[in-house]
């Protein structure tokens, strides 16, 4: 059976293409351009909220809903690009290094790579989309290679395939939330001392649901984890305490326009459990490894930018709490808003990570 490579995990692909994220709460769009000498400039970007529960746990379970969105948010970028990079959930996504030996063929390497997936992934091979790449030389020394595997069932693919061609578009890049999360992580860690070398960094998603928990030393991921709390916890105590509906509470989340007494009362409460999770999450890491010290926590995902909350979290856990902008360094299209850009920028990293993949060698 031939081995199935159309995941293009890690396939290059030196075309024009932008980022596509299709998360719980919206899907968001970017399109990086090289601006010389390998700059990449922020060409376009668009958010567009999804209606609630058209995507749950990773999964599309409302594909008109989804694609009226991608549809609308490509409309508003006003872009000729129809090359998209798309990722799946990581915990869609299963992968494994293993070791093989070095100089083998390509079809050698396929077969071995296939016979030590067998071993790993709880499904039919039939039933997955499967790719791998040569990381490099083992540690055993020159005689094997680490190779990583990622495998994923072909209807998580097929889905956001779907999604993408329903909407005009070309899937031509199929990555991993988490990998494009790392690439964005990346130019960040540009901005840190020392470049970030030798230091634990606590990277916090806190989307609509869940947070995820990741933290990274010299870019390998040393732990990961998942905690039931979200930004729609937030919407929810709005609805509660003012008697709004899903909507309105979201719209007033964003824009304000709430009575005096919400930051005494709901969103400070709120920033405290945010800050209090955080905490308890760094705990978790130094009880679960050997590592006793982590040198900084970077906010990303969509409640990011509440006001105040990176101090709140800095005070509490007593660490250098940054909020996450891996444009920083970019340069900016002038039909970009700069100020808006910021604002929006922790809730980009996969959107980001995935239109980096038109820069890869």
């Amino acid at each position: 059976m031939p081995l199935n490579l159309n995941l293009d995990f890690f396939k290059p692909k030196a075309q024009p293409l932008f980022g596509l994220d299709i998360s719980s709460s919206s899907v968001k769009l970017v399109e990086l351009t090289d601006a010389g000498r390998g700059t990449p400039r922020v060409e376009r970007y668009a958010i567009e909220a999804l209606p609630k529960d058209a995507v749950l746990d990773g999964n599309i379970t409302n594909l008109d809903a989804v694609v009226d969105s991608v549809q609308r948010g490509w409309r508003r970028m006003a872009t000729r690009t129809k090359n998209v990079a798309l990722a799946l959930p990581t915990a869609a996504v299963i992968t494994k290094k293993i070791i093989v030996p070095a100089g083998l063929r390509d079809e050698e390497l396929e077969i071995q790579v296939e016979t030590e997936a067998n071993q790993y992934i709880p499904f039919a091979l039939e039933e997955v989309n499967l790719d791998f790449q040569v990381v490099g030389p083992a540690p055993s020394g020159s005689e094997e290679v680490e190779v990583l595997l990622a495998a994923s069932r072909k209807e998580k693919v097929e889905d956001r395939v779907a999604v993408a061609e329903a909407s005009g578009l070309k899937a031509v890049v199929m990555d991993v939330e988490s990998y494009a999360i790392q690439s964005s992580f990346e130019l960040i860690q540009a901005q840190l001392p020392e470049h970030g070398k030798d230091q634990n960094v606590v990277l916090v998603d806190l989307g609509a649901n869940v947070m995820n928990i990741t933290v990274l030393r010299n870019e390998q991921t040393v732990y990961t984890r998942e905690q039931a709390f979200g930004g729609s916890q937030l919407t929810q105590d709005i609805m509660r305490q003012y008697g709004m509906s899903l909507e309105e509470a979201e719209a007033a989340k964003r824009s304000g326009g709430l009575p005096e007494n919400y930051e005494s009362e709901v969103l400070k409460p709120f920033m405290e459990n945010a800050a209090l999770e955080m905490q308890r999450a760094v705990q978790f890491f130094f009880t679960s490894t050997q590592y006793t010290s982590v040198e900084h926590v970077l906010l990303t995902g969509g409640s990011a930018v509440i006001p105040g909350l990176d101090e709140m979290v800095q005070s509490r856990t007593q660490i250098n709490t940054l909020i996450a902008n891996p444009f920083a360094n970019m340069a900016i299209s002038p039909r970009v808003q700069l100020k808006k850009l910021v604002a929006d920028a922790p809730s980009l990293m996969v959107a980001c990570g995935l239109a980096l993949r038109r820069f890869d060698p």
